[in-house]
């Protein structure tokens, strides 16, 4: 397949500074097609707490700007933490925000969560990709992936992953990712 250059957005479901899901998406890049440009959006934080009543043809400006981002992408990676056995509130609350719009509607999707615990966030996977399905999000082929024992020791000192077992389960995930963003651009310009 001649695969057409595409945009990945990639959203980390954690504001915290040192997130191991944030440091990731940044490593990610490494791993991706040559053909995959990634844009790391870190906006999730300066939403407004979802309002209906603001879910409107004039919603606030962050809002606007945030499903303008996710509309203009091919694809989109989420990678979060499990917080309390689910997705984090900042997530879901930017999830929220694009229910009514439809930007999510067969968008190709993939879903990471990486944790320090034996289970690797497999909660928030779930409940993560419930909420994506829900939203007509086309989660990819293999697209749905826990991380177990994610800790600082799994990236070198420059950020990128060092462990084998990591990128063996990434690269699969992202390849597919990409295919499913090159099909669907191919198919939207024919």
């Amino acid at each position: 397949m001649n695969q057409e250059a595409v945009h990945l957005l990639a959203i980390s479901g954690s504001l915290r500074g040192a997130s191991s899901n944030s440091k990731l998406l940044h490593a990610i890049g490494a791993l991706l097609p040559d053909n995959v440009s990634c844009e790391i959006y870190a906006g999730i934080g300066e939403l407004p707490h979802f309002n209906p009543d603001l879910d409107n043809d004039d919603p606030p400006d962050s809002v606007r700007a945030f499903r303008q981002t996710v509309k203009t992408a091919d694809g989109v990676l989420l990678c979060t933490p499990e917080y309390a056995n689910g997705v984090p509130g900042v997530l879901k609350n930017a999830l929220d925000w694009l229910v009514s719009s439809g930007e999510f509607v067969y968008k190709p999707t993939a879903v990471v969560t990486a944790s320090p615990n034996p289970r690797g966030g497999n909660h928030a996977n779930e409940s993560l990709v419930l909420t994506l399905t829900m939203m007509t999000a086309d989660i990819v082929e293999g697209g749905a992936v826990t991380l177990p024992f994610v800790v600082s020791a799994k990236f070198g000192e420059n950020g990128e992953i060092t462990d084998p077992d990591m990128i063996s389960r990434l690269s699969p995930l992202l390849q597919s990712l990409a295919d499913a963003m090159d099909r669907k651009k191919q198919a939207i310009t024919e």
